[in-house]
């Protein structure tokens, strides 16, 4: 029975557990020409109609299938001929034996590729990192302040991992509440407009603005991370996720862009039309684009090539560019300038319009690992800003330029890391408002559905964590121990985050003296090396998640912890205390417009509209509510042109604003 059972399972080296069933030999080596041809037949459709589609990950697992068929038939051919030419019978032999040579070796070929290991059966140690050994300068209102905000209530504990995306697994009352206590904590403020200009003036003035606060009219982008939407995994006609099994990939979260969506409108006063929102190298799945342009149908939602269905396509600049500091010496080129004699590689890359259009960016990554760069947070998301097909071109400046399977040929520190020179290009990194990690769903790498996490506080549950700071050294730090602390060999997971280096970039870009030989990160082309973006340093352990400023003995990074959090010194839930009604949007309207407002806690609401005689033409809530956001449409279709007001009265205070309805 044992012989059997070794025949046909098989088993991970190092945990001894089932990963997968093994094809018998003979079978396998036989059927492998088959799949061959039928993986070049379908790379061919597929290539053919979009060119593009030659970079998409479905496209290159399907490569070393077609390839090998290719070379199968090449050595076929060749021993064919040399068959056919032969006068001799030892010829003919010598001709029969090589093909039955080649033949071999090609069907090894593909008993190879078909046998490679899956993510979690090529186990890392866990690495061991110096705590409490700040490096580069902290920056911030509170210098290398990390806010971390943690609620179990925000997610839905029994989500499935194939569904978790669905806006019906998250609390986005909980996750508006998170987001507010965390821009307070960040700016020490005790309200959500204080946060936001403190927010907006300590940017402005690092940008030689001056401490000035958001203008009505300047740009906003939003750039999401959207890691599963390439062809094949959503439908044409509508952009709806497909049912295969790619369903359920780690990327932004619906509930994290809504909340900030609802800050950047009812808070600070941003006109939606002057927001934009995508990732551009990707699509935006329906049901993100559903619940966002429900409340916000005049905000901008970029598409790499709709137009169609809500969508508008994006543009590539012409000027916007960014300068790679390794000067072709480490990253590949990819494409070649055909104007110039015998034509010449290309090693710069062009951007899309919005970077330079918008004046301010919020970049929402989701926490999790990577399979070459160990992980990709704020920085890493930004290989989706160029106007290239893909980034394939800026591997060799990771740690693992082939995955961690092909081993991991960039290891160690002191060596050019791309990384750096996104994080502070001046479209990029220098436009960046705030760094907001969506840390709802996290997990071990990119291409992973959302895992529940073992350490503490989360008790195998989902993370349900939002992040932000102004340091984007000192939160991509805390990220990464959070992702090495969690992801280990006997966690099970994959550990990609575990290969040495992964956070060389981070030593760099908060010290130049980390920087390797030769390379002086300028990624503008304008002769200034950059200074320290801010401050690198590892915890004291993974219980009780304590930087330098936390322990008082150095000036790197603070971790400030708000809500449910166990084992550590618990701040305060600093959920909002104020009573809030916000000025409605549109304003003026025809015919409907959304009237938001947020409750300190639960209790008796009326919300009510008048014309201007005082009279009551509508009442819009009359009862019971949980405290947090709300928001109702008011529809006017059945009213006159004019001006009226709306009234929120809860126990004994009252707020109201005025409207102006025009048909």
């Amino acid at each position: 029975m044992k012989s059997i059972r070794n025949k046909y399972l098989r088993f991970c080296p190092q945990s001894g557990k089932v990963v997968g069933f093994k094809t018998p030999l003979g079978f396998s080596k036989l059927l492998m020409p088959v799949i061959g041809f039928a993986a070049l037949i379908w790379i061919i459709f597929r290539v053919a109609t979009k060119p593009s589609r030659v970079s998409y990950p479905c496209v290159r697992a399907a490569m070393p299938l077609a390839s090998s068929f290719l070379g199968y038939l090449l050595f076929l051919g060749l021993s064919t001929a040399a068959w056919l030419r032969s006068r001799k019978v030892q010829a003919t032999s010598a001709a029969a034996v090589m093909s039955v040579f080649a033949l071999a070796g090609m069907l090894g070929a593909f008993y190879y590729e078909t046998e490679s290991a899956s993510p979690r059966e090529i186990q890392l140690p866990t690495i061991v990192q110096p705590a409490n050994q700040p490096m580069g300068t902290a920056v911030g209102i509170f210098p290398g302040r990390v806010v971390w905000v943690h609620d179990p209530n925000a997610t839905d504990e029994n989500a499935q991992d194939t569904e978790w995306f669905t806006s019906s697994y998250m609390d986005q009352t909980v996750v508006d509440g998170m987001l507010s206590a965390a821009v307070q904590n960040l700016t020490g403020q005790t309200s959500d407009g204080a946060a936001w200009r403190a927010i907006f003036q300590y940017h402005n003035s690092t940008r030689g603005k001056g401490a000035v606060d958001y203008v009505k009219g300047e740009k906003i982008f939003i750039k999401i991370n959207a890691t599963s939407s390439w062809s094949g995994n959503y439908r044409t006609s509508d952009l709806s996720i497909a049912q295969n099994g790619n369903k359920g990939i780690s990327e932004t979260s619906v509930a994290s862009v809504l909340a900030v969506l609802r800050q950047l409108v009812y808070v600070v006063g941003a006109d939606q039309s002057d927001i934009y929102v995508g990732d551009p190298m990707k699509h935006i799945y329906k049901h993100l684009y559903d619940v966002w342009h429900a409340e916000f149908p005049n905000v901008h939602y970029l598409d790499n090539s709709y137009s169609t269905l809500g969508r508008e396509k994006v543009t590539a600049s012409t000027t916007a560019r960014i300068y790679y500091s390794d000067k072709g010496t480490v990253l590949r080129a990819n494409v070649w300038d055909p104007g110039r004699p015998g034509g010449s590689p290309i090693y710069d890359d062009y951007l899309y319009s919005i970077l330079q259009d918008a004046e301010y960016m919020i970049n929402i990554p989701m926490l999790k690992g990577h399979k070459r760069a160990g992980m990709t947070l704020f920085a890493k998301n930004h290989f989706g800003s160029h106007t290239r097909a893909d980034a394939s071109h800026l591997h060799n400046g990771l740690v693992a330029p082939m995955e961690m399977q092909n081993g991991v040929t960039r290891p160690g520190y002191g060596l050019y890391r791309v990384q750096v020179d996104l994080m502070s290009h001046s479209l990029l990194g220098k436009k960046n408002l705030i760094y907001i990690m969506d840390a709802l769903w996290a997990t071990d790498y990119e291409l992973d559905k959302p895992l529940k996490w073992r350490m503490t506080p989360f008790n195998n549950d989902w993370m349900s964590s939002i992040f932000v700071s102004l340091d984007p050294v000192a939160i991509e730090s805390v990220g990464y121990d959070f992702l090495r602390t969690e992801f280990t060999a006997e966690r099970g997971a994959g550990t990609y985050v575990q290969m040495d280096g992964v956070d060389d970039y981070l030593h760099q870009a908060a010290d130049s003296l980390n920087w390797p030989n030769g390379i002086k990160y300028d990624p503008d082309s304008n002769g200034v090396h950059i200074a320290s973006l801010g401050a690198h340093e590892h915890w004291n352990d993974g219980v009780n998640k304590q930087y330098s400023r936390n322990l008082g003995t150095g000036n790197g990074i603070e971790l400030l912890k708000v809500g449910r959090v166990t084992s550590v010194a618990e701040q305060p839930r600093a959920v909002p205390q104020q009573f809030v009604l916000y000025q409605n949007y549109p304003n003026p309207f025809n015919p409907t417009t959304v009237i938001s407002y947020q409750l300190p806690t639960s209790g008796h609401v009326a919300l009510r509209v008048y014309n201007t005689l005082g009279q009551e033409v509508v009442t819009l809530v009359n009862g019971i509510q949980d405290g947090g956001f709300k928001s109702v449409t008011f529809d006017a279709s059945r009213l006159p042109s004019g001006v009226y007001f709306y009234r929120l009265s809860t126990g004994s205070s009252a707020l109201q604003r005025k409207m102006t309805l025009i048909k």
